[in-house]
């Protein structure tokens, strides 16, 4: 089992996080491949310019096969960037052949990348949903985050976006995803939503429909460097004390299936970073039965907490809004 320093895994005890199981299958996340063109401090799964982990074509038609066969409704693709994959228009193209909802988790810079000029066109054609980080709405926030000129080209990106019809009330949707700076959590995402728009339109003229806080997962490059800080046995306390049980129920670990560039399966994408493999064993999608999977006992560990932490954290934002 994967351990790093003091960054524990404890999938056999996890600490005393409660024992869950998963709901329907509803969603298939793929990520595509660990390249990336930024080396963000937050990213829990390492990825940046120099990985060259790429999902090929043989995997894709698996997905694609899984698709059909257990009637998935959303195909949710993540890297890295997964855009920078080769077979990435491919599969969208596939997926929505299926009638099949396609959301792409966006870093919007890649759409400002020489040979991706087109890219924001292609997604908004195939009416992709566009999941984007954007951190902060302070430049040099951003900057110190992400890299040097990134809070400039995730503007651009965002123009263009808009003029395409993206996050202006259509239905192309542009939702955005902030990250705390450092091991803290999250401010109410209702009342960060509102200071986004406010921001983004009075200075730049951008609109998107949400926005989604996410907590920052003790995994990987956020991991090593709170260790390197003195700060990660600080932080998994703070998930711990702020654990709440009210956000068990709408973990998205209970109706999404991870698949990592490989095709093999996982709970969730945390925990494909980690090697905590569905069902205890490593298999590839190609060997699941999605009906199976009702029921079935969720792997959990000490990273866990970072999703029941406070108003919860997913793929979609907050568990919990302001006056639930």
């Amino acid at each position: 089992m994967a351990t790093s320093g003091s960054h524990r895994i404890k999938a056999e005890a996890a600490a005393g996080f409660p024992a869950i199981d998963r709901k329907r299958l509803e969603t298939l996340q793929v990520n595509m491949g660990y390249r990336c063109n930024l080396a963000c401090t937050h990213c829990h799964v390492d990825a940046g310019p120099k990985r060259t982990e790429n999902m090929d074509r043989e995997t894709v038609e698996t997905v694609l096969a899984f698709l059909r066969r257990a009637n998935i409704q959303v195909l949710d693709l993540t890297g890295g960037a997964p855009e920078m994959n080769p077979h990435f228009r491919y599969l969208i193209q596939s997926a929505r052949h299926l009638g099949v909802q396609v959301i792409d988790r966006c870093n919007l810079t890649i759409l400002e990348q020489p040979g991706y000029e087109d890219l924001a066109l292609f997604l908004a054609d195939h009416q992709v949903e566009i999941v984007a980080s954007l951190p902060c709405y302070i430049e040099d926030n951003v900057d110190k985050q992400r890299g040097k000129g990134v809070f400039g080209a995730s503007i651009s990106a965002l123009r263009t976006l808009n003029r395409l019809g993206y996050g202006t009330g259509g239905e192309l949707k542009l939702n955005l995803v902030f990250n705390p700076q450092g091991p803290v959590l999250p401010p109410p995402q209702d009342t960060l939503e509102n200071a986004y728009k406010s921001h983004l339109w009075r200075h730049f003229g951008i609109t998107f429909d949400r926005l989604f806080t996410l907590t920052n997962m003790p995994i990987r490059r956020f991991a090593h460097a709170l260790e390197r800080a003195g700060r990660l046995e600080d932080y998994f306390r703070l998930l711990r004390e702020n654990h709440d049980t009210t956000n068990l129920e709408g973990l998205m670990c209970r109706t999404t299936l991870s698949v990592d560039w490989q095709g093999y399966v996982y709970d969730c994408d945390f925990n494909q970073m980690l090697g905590l493999a569905q069902g205890g064993r490593r298999r590839r999608l190609s060997e699941v039965n999605a009906e199976s999977l009702e029921g079935a006992a969720i792997i959990v560990a000490e990273h866990c907490y970072g999703c029941t932490a406070g108003q919860g954290s997913s793929c979609g934002g907050a568990l919990k809004l302001e006056g639930a």
